[in-house]
Formats: structure tokens, sequence, C-alpha cells
């Protein structure tokens, strides 16, 4: 026997509510104020800093700056993506759609040893990306796996593999730290 779950018509969406969240905003806030301070440090004073650094410290540079960069392009995509359902400009179903084309797993900073090389500044931005970067993920997972339960309310097997892939996750973000 199957039995179909319907959703009523008048509930509220917790996915979102999310989106309208106090929570949210501080993080749109905190991630947009990071992105802005990470590019005018790479353009002024991170830029001198680098041409003081020995050669193996400067490549080391380079790539961590660039992966930073790249981190906080696709960071910035999904609070854009976020805070448009939030005005209304999209629904979370099309938020959920597009952001298929953003990584929240992009560029993970590179080993202890080689951010060691790295001006201090620059190692505090990318820890500050870091822990943004963990934030967004938990929330995106938050808002998403809702939103996915109740599209997949039908399949009996789609409840396991949700919990199979929130276990997954949960372990990747460990290991990662």
């Amino acid at each position: 026997m199957s039995e179909k779950r319907s959703v009523d018509p008048g509930a509220v969406s917790f996915s979102e509510r999310l989106a309208s969240s106090p929570l949210f905003a501080g993080l749109f806030r905190d991630g947009m104020a990071l992105v802005d301070e990470t590019a005018t440090y790479l353009d002024g004073s991170g830029r001198l800093e680098s041409k003081k650094l020995e050669r193996g410290a400067a490549l080391v540079y380079a790539t961590e700056s660039l992966r930073l960069t790249n981190r906080l392009m696709h960071l910035a995509s999904w609070l854009l993506l976020h805070r448009a359902v939030k005005e209304g400009e999209i629904t979370l179903a099309q938020a959920n759609k597009e952001k298929t084309k953003v990584s929240l797993a992009a560029c993970e900073p590179g080993d202890a040893k080689s951010l060691a090389l790295l001006p201090a500044k620059l190692q505090e931005l990318i820890a500050r990306s870091a822990k943004l970067q963990t934030e967004v993920r938990r929330l995106d997972a938050t808002m998403h796996a809702a939103a996915a339960a109740k599209i997949a309310a039908d399949n009996p097997v789609s409840r396991q593999l949700g919990l199979l892939k929130a276990a997954f996750e949960v372990n990747a973000r460990r290991s990662a730290t």
C-alpha cells in the first residue's frame, strides 16, 4: 500500500522562513563584508606584502589568494541567490536548481605548514572564509534538506538516501577540520 502525503497549502515553509531569518541576515552581512575586506587587502597591502616574500612563500601566497578568491566568489553567489529568495525575487525551488552551479566545497585552504608561510592578515582572511564556508554549508544543508524531503515525500527510499548523505557530509566536514 502506498500512502501519499499532502502538503498543507497554508503551511509555512521552514526553508523559506530560514532565508528570511536574522541568522541569514547576519551571515549575509558578514559574508559580503569579508568579500569586500579581502578584495581591499589583496589589491592593497596584500600586494605589497607578497612582493616581500621569498620565492616559495610567494608561490603559496599566489595559490592561496586564488583559492580564497574562488571560495569567496562561490560563497557570495550562494548568499546572493538566497537573498533573492528572501526578497521574493525567486522561489526556494528555483534557488535549489540554480545552486547546482555554486560549489560550496570550492577551493579548500592548503595545509597548515604552507599557510604558516603567509602574512598574518592573509592567514586570518583564509581562516574566516573557511569558517564562513562551514556556516553556509550547514545552513544550505538545513534549508535544502527540507525542500528535498518535501519533493521526495512519495519515495520511501529517499529518506534513507537523505540520512546516508547527511552522515557522509558530517563525516566529510569533520575530516576537513
